[in-house]
């Protein structure tokens, strides 16, 4: 089989791109410059960006499946709205169309658990109502009905697949937590009783590959989780343990003052296109809820987690520190 993974040079998709070659699967990536440690892999690369619809169609010429996990998430610099429509709707329209025009065999369109939002009413299945929060959740949003759009009802043989939050080694977004307990200056806003799911990478990609080989998918939503979600405090509380370090225990009881705080931080560092020390998005950890449930995934694909949270901190911890990011 021939795949084309997009958004392969990232965390997620460099795992995934492992898997496949494990599999003995031929794989192209659609980037904008060649990846040293993906060339080892023998790895077919389409130069170009995602936004250019010649290189689009280019790049799904022979295909059989197609990976789509390229987005533009914003942590917290300024990155103009527009980017996010090109990137995460706009390109993902003209990849499905190209897709469905060279009769890809399966779509693999990689969403986000966070186009449900804060979760009120937890765990939240694939019916949960979309509630996205920023930009880069409400194009993620979008995006993803287009995609269900053209498996419902256009006939592109496709699946949607939502992650829950990401990690593992690689992984350098979370990196910021585990540095602010690691050094005691993590401070916990409000009770620390909202609720994180994470998703260990390696347990993402195997249930990303049985969206793709089980016909039952087709046309469907999965969302794919860890075992267990747990609340902001326990997560602390495990990250610390792991490190070897003192449980954090300041809380700042009030959310509403570090979120204006945040949002005035955004105003003044987005000019100068500057990563804000604190923003809105981040803030959101403190207030917003995270917990879902992966019964279908395990029901219709047979998916089960294989690393435990306390094992997949473990892991992620000895990779920053082997990287010497601790």
């Amino acid at each position: 089989m021939k795949a084309l993974v997009t958004g392969g040079t990232g965390f997620t998709g460099r795992h995934l791109i492992a898997r496949l070659i494990s599999e003995g699967n031929e794989v192209r990536v659609l980037a904008r410059k060649k990846d040293p440690e993906l060339e080892k892999l023998r790895v077919e690369f389409i130069l170009g960006d995602i936004t250019d619809k010649e290189v689009v169609y280019k790049s799904v010429e022979r295909v059989d499946k197609v990976y789509h996990l390229a987005a533009v998430f914003r942590e917290g610099g300024g990155i103009p709205n527009k980017v996010f429509w090109d990137v995460n709707v706009n390109a993902t329209k003209n990849l499905l169309e190209a897709s469905l025009q060279n009769g890809v065999e399966r779509f693999i369109h990689c969403s986000t658990c966070g186009v449900l939002g804060h979760i009120s009413k937890p765990p939240a299945n694939e019916t949960y109502p979309y509630n996205p929060g920023d930009e880069y959740q409400r194009t993620k949003c979008e995006a993803e009905k287009i995609a269900l759009d053209f498996f419902q009802k256009k006939g592109l043989p496709g699946v949607v697949v939502r992650p829950a939050a990401i990690y593992g080694p690689g992984d350098l977004r979370f990196l910021r937590l585990f540095k602010a307990i690691n050094d005691g200056k993590f401070i916990t806003v409000g009770s620390g009783e909202v609720l994180n799911h994470h998703v260990y990478v390696d347990d993402l990609v195997e249930g990303i590959m049985l969206c793709a080989k089980e016909k039952q998918a087709l046309g469907e939503i999965y969302i794919i989780g860890g075992e267990e979600y747990v609340t902001l405090n326990k997560l602390v509380f495990m990250i610390a343990k792991e490190l070897n370090v003192p449980v954090p225990k300041i809380h700042f009881p009030f959310f509403w003052p570090v979120w204006a705080a945040s949002f005035a931080c955004e105003i003044i560092c987005w000019p100068f296109g500057i990563n804000p020390p604190i923003f809105r998005r981040r803030a959101d950890i403190f207030r917003k809820s995270r917990a879902f449930d992966i019964s279908k995934a395990r029901k219709e694909l047979g998916f089960k987690p294989k690393i435990a949270l306390n094992e997949g901190i473990k892991k992620t911890v000895e990779w920053y520190r082997k990287e010497e990011y601790l």
